[in-house]
């Protein structure tokens, strides 16, 4: 075993020390379904909208392979998932609300909009931080409008770089300034490649799951993004199930962001 494997494996017995066997024998398998992807090309696959529904989460963990569920801040689930989700080995991140193009779209609780100054993106991303305290991560909820904003997205990204978290832009527009900003301030970055699931349908987000899989062939990795959906939750057992998905690597986007 390689010094990597040696480490990965140690992280997890810490883990598993922590919080019981049956957390432990996930995080291991994670690591075990990780070591050897070098070979493979890696798919960080992200749940948004996490946080008003239990069984809606639950489902993702049911799948057994490393997911990233992002959170979102002041609904009623978004502190007990944090830890539920969290306990099963999985990356959690901030799903930050920001304000999109149609003004008649209400971006949710702890969002941020056009025109706020430095004091009150600061604020609000720290008490939402404070409602999902593990998250390693953040991306954009909405944010159309909001992540064209330079200023803004300056401001905010340098609150979550100061919290020691990475970025990634979601993609809601094509006119982000995020991936940029975020780049120049050093923070750690990437972005959406594909979204799963626009069209709730099976079929129709199997086939995004293949265009995920050509982006990572491609480039390396991949990054999609997916919601809690019953059909998105059958779509990616059903990938699993394929031949296709044989030389694809399933990670968790810390592996990604800090590999």
């Amino acid at each position: 075993m390689n010094r990597r494997g040696f480490l990965c494996k140690s992280a997890c017995l810490a883990v598993g020390s922590l919080l019981g066997v049956n957390s432990f024998s996930k995080a291991f398998a994670f690591a075990e379904h990780g070591e050897t992807p070098f070979l493979r090309s890696k798919i960080a696959l992200i749940i948004d909208d996490i946080g008003y529904s239990l069984p809606r989460a639950r489902q993702f963990l049911k799948l057994n392979i490393p997911l990233t569920f992002s959170i979102l801040p002041r609904v009623p689930y978004s502190r007990d998932l944090t830890f539920e989700i969290n306990s099963h080995g999985h990356d959690v991140m901030l799903h930050q609300p920001m304000q999109p193009y149609n003004c008649c779209i209400d971006p949710g609780p702890g969002a941020l909009y056009e025109g706020d100054d430095q004091s009150r993106i600061s604020g609000v991303i720290e008490e939402n931080i404070s409602e999902v305290p593990l998250a390693i991560g953040v991306n954009n909820h909405m944010g159309s409008l909001f992540t064209e904003c330079q200023r803004e997205i300056h401001e905010t990204l340098k609150v979550i770089k100061n919290n020691g978290l990475f970025f990634i832009d979601s993609r809601t527009s094509n006119n982000s300034k995020a991936f940029n900003a975020a780049k120049k301030l050093h923070l750690p970055t990437d972005r959406r490649n594909v979204f799963i699931d626009t069209t709730r349908d099976e079929s129709t987000i199997l086939s995004r799951l293949y265009l995920l899989k050509q982006y990572a062939q491609r480039y390396g990795h991949a990054i999609g993004i997916g919601h809690p959906y019953p059909e998105t939750a059958l779509a990616i057992e059903h990938f699993l199930g394929e031949s296709w998905a044989s030389d694809i690597s399933f990670v968790h986007i810390s592996k990604i962001m800090y590999a």
